[in-house]
């Protein structure tokens, strides 16, 4: 784990909701630099709360969260699209444009950013090959597997070259299989540098990782990998 500044920073964070349900509860932790961290607990637990108060989707009742220096409290409209453009967002539902391509679903990440037309389709092209799309860059969502449609949307996710990738979920409407080769895409991208955030309900798949993973239980955060007591080292 990188020491310096967190790219992830909750202090004290509750988030409640006006149905009185769900919600956080002054939940503290960091995210360092080029980390892969899981978000685990139960259905409700808050794990999707944490995630869009990361692209600050939801602000926080009390508390702050920074993200990449930024505050959320008085952040402006700007300044949060801004942060977006730097974010990686995957959803388990995927969110494809149906009427659209493979390597069209891609680029209009792009376009909406503002970036240059002639720079599109080798960035397109480049983030669909990295996800072992190459071949079916011209398939309309329809036309591919579960597995392939979440590589679409983590493609488009990675084509502005974030420095987080938030994924809410996105193993849990695939298969056994579909869903370890979609881990394994994620831990190649965050070997490359990128930082990951992953809510999951696999607890098999954090367990055997090793990776670092923080529990939420009724909006509370219960249990944090990484402070976890160390064995005693023998002398």
């Amino acid at each position: 784990m990188s020491s310096g500044q967190p790219i992830v920073k909750f202090t004290s964070v509750t988030k409640a909701w006006q149905r009185g349900s769900g919600g956080l509860q002054k939940v503290s932790f960091a995210a360092q630099k080029g980390e892969f961290l899981f978000l685990t607990g139960p259905s409700g637990a808050g794990k999707s709360t944490i995630l869009k108060l990361c692209y600050m989707d939801e602000l926080p009742t009390a508390g702050d969260v920074r993200v990449s220096g930024l505050s959320a409290l008085g952040a402006t409209r700007t300044e949060i699209s801004k942060l977006r453009r730097t974010l990686g967002i995957v959803f388990q539902d995927f969110r494809l444009l149906e009427d659209r391509t493979a390597w069209a679903n891609v680029a209009f990440a792009l376009e909406v950013t503002g970036t240059h037309g002639r720079a599109i389709p080798a960035r397109v092209q480049k983030v669909l090959e990295r996800v072992g799309l190459g071949a079916k860059m011209q398939s309309l969502p329809n036309e591919l597997s579960g597995g392939e449609q979440q590589r679409v949307a983590i493609a488009r996710a990675l084509v502005n070259d974030p420095f987080v990738l938030l994924a809410d979920e996105p193993t849990g409407n695939l298969d056994d299989r579909a869903s370890r080769a979609v881990f394994q895409l994620l831990r190649d991208i965050n070997a490359s540098g990128t930082a990951v955030m992953m809510a999951t309900h696999d607890l098999d798949l954090v367990r055997s990782s090793g990776l670092r993973s923080i529990e939420l239980n009724k909006g509370a955060l219960v249990f944090d990998s990484s402070e976890a007591p160390l064995p005693e080292r023998e002398h």
